[in-house]
């Protein structure tokens, strides 16, 4: 039985090995009687998560205009795959099937890929706590944007502010795969922000609770936001515009008298007399 199983591994090494020579041999062969205005260049045959090896049966080689190659791009499988003994590179990032790879996508051989290699330079990453309620219910993911919120102190001074807008979200408990769409009740919520982010966030956790607020893919444009207390929402008269039309009701009086009655207070409590 363990002799048949290693036939196997034996076997599906050597086919995978085969595999990546033909398409290596196709990569050659296709440069070398191309149009000098296209190249050839190594793309993602498949999906490959974040973090995951980049293997041969895994890679493509697509056309692409010569004129407008990315930098970073490879042209030859040797340069993406690890010869043997060596470690392979590993996806920095999520990569569509049909994605070119680019240097800067991919790791290097037997480098440690971390949720690390997703920030922006000299940004952080830092943890927020979460539960359904504060989290969106779960609707959050990596790669979502959102505003962030602190709700602070107690009866009439709770009072509620936005201290960050536009603030990309990295990872959920412990998942930094942007190509999650299922939603999760999440305990932690990792963020990206700056030095100065990460210290207004870490006072704002000690003094109530955050609540993340999910972000429109088509704001333009985010303007300063004032606190709100609870007295500011606790009015004496419903929040009804200026000017705006009030309800009003028809009353009948006899068979042929009909009069408009504008309706003060809740249109439900109004009454009708004949």
């Amino acid at each position: 039985m363990r002799l048949k199983s290693l036939m196997m591994t034996i076997l599906g090494v050597g086919l995978a090995g085969g595999a990546v020579m033909i398409a290596q041999e196709q990569l050659r062969r296709s440069q070398a009687a191309a149009d000098p205005t296209i190249v050839r260049v190594v793309a993602a045959a498949e999906e490959i998560p974040f973090g995951s090896p980049i293997e041969g049966h895994k890679l493509t080689a697509i056309d692409w205009p010569a004129d407008s190659v990315p930098a970073g791009v490879f042209t030859s499988f040797e340069d993406v795959l690890p010869t043997a003994g060596v470690d392979p590179r590993r996806a920095k990032r999520a990569l569509a099937q049909g994605e070119i790879l680019l240097a800067s996508k991919v790791s290097d051989f037997g480098e440690k890929v971390t949720i690390v290699q997703t920030l922006g330079e000299n940004n952080r990453a830092m943890a927020i706590n979460v539960d359904a309620q504060t989290g969106v219910g779960g609707f959050v993911t990596p790669g979502d944007f959102v505003d962030i919120v602190l709700t602070q102190g107690k009866n009439e001074s709770l009072r509620a502010v936005t201290i960050l807008q536009n603030i990309r979200v990295i990872g959920v408990d412990q998942t930094a795969d942007e190509d999650v769409d299922q939603p999760g009740i999440a305990r932690t919520v990792t963020v990206e922000v700056t030095p100065d982010q990460g210290q207004r966030l870490a006072l704002a956790q000690k003094a109530g609770q955050l609540s993340l607020s999910l972000r429109s893919l088509h704001i333009q444009e985010d303007k300063p936001l004032e606190a709100i207390r609870l007295s500011d929402i606790l009015l004496e008269k419903s929040p009804v515009a200026e000017g705006a039309p009030k309800p009003i009701v028809k009353v009948r009086r006899g068979t042929t008298d009909v009069q408009e009655v504008p309706v003060a207070g809740n249109p439900a409590n109004a009454t009708v007399s004949n």
